[in-house]
This record gives structure tokens, sequence and C-alpha cells, in this order.
């Protein structure tokens, strides 16, 4: 089954290109298109009552969806910011710690970049004290996370539900976020390449996308874990579009913050600091808010094409299995896949690590074949707008790589 036509855009701007980096930047579909000129309508037309619209309505709308999504039952506890390293600095500054002069963290060393950046940056300065927990071996990783998480005096505890190298997924969720307190440590799931991968991240279970809902799913993680995630892979809306889910309680006070951290707060004293009582307590000041605007536009055509997560991943599934079919007879299939396939939910991209992984990816790049490497991993991602044909395409270009 193909679903190219609702990406007519996207891959009419290079009929050529061969785009396998569904999991790096996601191919935006035509409704994106029709968000962002919403939001262009409603600044020409609405000028400064814009905003209005955009918290009284587009905001709301968005954050239904995400909780819907990923399970959380309360759109409430959600916060929109440009990107999840701007949630990272705020919750580093909010998190409760032990010794007032440093913060003890504890993740693993398969972090993305904005973590892992922003820690080691940290810790040079010397007020961050950093444990890490190898992912590899892959298949114990959750348990030795979870017995460093136990055995540890920590302030903030981070961990990717998929890990972005490797596709390997983290399975103690529910463990991890009942260790959990308001007075710390404070639990983190990065969940950016989970987030409309797996149905319903934060909660267990699949029902997949359809219209806002007002439900509520079993969420003991979400009482007391923070999870950050966006719309830059496969919620398809591009950048400017980071979430994070606030258990209620924890760091009623953020000391980042800006003006629309109290916006629509009407009891603040006169002259105080005043803080929403909800998510939006972690909010900073002004936004771009068209990521909003195509991010709902995504999701109401979503619904209106009964295109739900688990269908998402289930036709990502039969690309990844004929994939890795065709191209076994190709170099890739010399690498060690990371990754397979068995079964259960999996990242939406194939892991193959080879030292010839950067050869690889620029060769394919030369025949505007795009994937994408870390190190020295080849990451091949899969999503709606590619079809078997691409797949085929794929196995021919791999197999000129000897």
């Amino acid at each position: 089954m193909s679903f190219k036509h609702l990406f007519s855009r996207s891959l009419g701007a290079a009929p050529g290109r061969l785009h396998f980096a569904a999991h790096s930047h996601h191919l935006w579909p035509d409704a994106s298109f029709d968000g962002q000129v919403e939001c262009w309508q409603d600044a020409a037309t609405l000028a400064d009552r814009k905003w209005d619209k955009v918290m009284g309505a587009v905001w709301p709308e968005a954050a239904a969806y995400v909780a819907d999504e990923l399970g959380a039952g309360d759109p409430s506890a959600f916060v929109f910011s440009a990107n999840t390293h701007d949630f990272i600095v705020r919750l580093a500054a909010a998190c409760p710690r032990r010794s007032p002069a440093r913060l003890r963290v504890l993740a693993s060393d398969g972090e993305f970049h904005s973590a892992r950046r922003q820690f080691a940056r940290w810790a040079e300065d010397g007020w961050l004290d950093l444990e890490t927990v190898s992912a590899r071996p892959f298949d114990s990783f959750t348990d030795r996370f979870l017995e460093a998480a136990r055995a540890g005096d920590h302030d903030l505890i981070l961990v990717s539900q998929v890990l972005f190298g490797s596709g390997r997924l983290f399975t103690g969720i529910d463990t991890l976020a009942g260790l959990a307190r308001e007075d710390g440590p404070w639990v983190v799931i990065d969940g950016y390449h989970a987030f409309m991968a797996l149905p319903l991240p934060l909660a267990g279970g699949g029902r997949g996308v359809g219209p806002p809902s007002k439900s509520t799913h079993p969420n003991a993680p979400a009482a007391s874990a923070f999870y950050l995630g966006g719309g830059y892979k496969y919620a398809m809306a591009g950048e400017g579009l980071g979430f994070m889910h606030c258990p209620p309680g924890f760091g009623p006070r953020p000391p980042i913050t800006g003006w629309y951290a109290e916006f629509g707060e009407l009891t603040a004293p006169p002259g105080g600091i005043g803080y929403r009582a909800d998510a939006l307590r972690f909010m900073g000041a002004t936004f771009d808010p068209s990521a909003l605007y195509r991010f709902n536009a995504i999701r109401r055509m979503l619904a209106a094409e009964g295109i739900t997560t688990a269908a998402v991943s289930a036709h990502a599934e039969a690309l990844q299995r004929q994939a890795l079919d065709l191209l076994a007879a190709t170099p890739l299939g010399e690498a060690e896949l990371l990754n397979p396939l068995d079964g259960k939910p999996h990242a939406r991209f194939l892991a193959f690590r080879s030292q010839s992984a950067a050869e690889w990816q620029q060769r394919l790049a030369e025949q505007e074949c795009i994937t994408d490497v870390r190190g020295d991993v080849l990451r091949i991602g899969f999503g709606l707008y590619q079809d078997a044909a691409d797949v085929e395409r794929l196995a021919t270009l791999a197999a000129g790589l000897r």
C-alpha cells in the first residue's frame, strides 16, 4: 500500500531523491503546508489577538493530541517549547539536589546529543556529577540501568526510551518512574524516537492516533516521570515542536522562567512571581506557534485517513523486513544489525554497524539516496512516504557498494 499521495509536495520537490532518513528529518506531509498557511492567515487576520487563539485553541488541541498519543491522560500536563534542549536546561535548574553545589545525574552512554553534550559541558565546570551506564550489551541494558538507578544517590535520572544510535529499547519505564519523588530523584524519559513510533509509549497498550480524547489511560509513569519528545521525527511536523510531560507537583516554581509561566494566572499577588499550577509553569516567553499549527493539521489528516500509529509501524516493519531480505546479498548484509526484528515494538530505523558505515552513507548520498551515520553505525529509516519499490531501489544501490 502506498501513502505517497499524502506527501506530494515534499516528494515532488526532489523527484529523484530516495529518502531513507525518516528517523532523522522526516519528510513533511502536505497537511503541514495547510497548517503553516493557517498560522500565517491567523497572524494576518487576528494580529495582536492571535495569541488568544493560540493559547485558547491551538495549544490545547496540540496538547490533547500529545496526551492521547502517549497515553498520559491529562493534556494540561504538557508544555511546548522550540526544542527539548530548552527543557533539559529548565529541568537541571529546577531539580532538587542533595548537595546545593552539585547536581548528580545518571544517564546512559547512548543519549542524544542535546543531553550528552550539555551534561558533559556542565561536568567540565564541576557542578554536575555524571554517571553513565553503558548501553552495551543491549540485552541487559534495562536491568543494569535500573540497578544503577536504585543503588545511586542521584538527583536526576535520564534515559532514552529508544536509543537513537542503536534503535534498542529501554523497557523499564514503569519501574524507573516508581523511583521518582518530588524532592528527588526526578526521572526523565527521552521519548524522541518513541513518540508516534510506539503506541502509547507512556502507558502501554495501543490505541494509536485519533481525535483528542479526555479518556484516562493507565498512567502510573505519567504520575511521576517527566517525558520529552518532539515533532521533528515521526510526528512529521518539523522543527519547533518540543514538548515535555510534567508530573503534578514536581517543580512548582522553576527558576528559569518567562512571563508565559503565569499566563492566565489570576491568583498571583501584585508584584509577585506567579506560576501556573499546570505544565505551563515550565514555560518561557514569546514563541513561534507555527509548529503547533502544522502538528494539528497533520493529526487531523491522520484521523481523516484512518491512519494510526500502529498502522504506520506495521507499514514500516513490512518495509524493514523487505529491506533485510534484499540487503542480505549486499555489503550491508555483512554488517552487524544492532536492532534485529523480533516481533516486539521496534524503532523505525535499522542500525547497521560497520567500519564502512561513513563511506556507505557518503556513496549513497552521491546517488541521492539519503541515510545517515552516527560513528560506525549506518541508520536507515522507514516511514509512510516509502513503498516496496523504494526498498528495491535502495537494495540495488546498496549492491553497488562493494
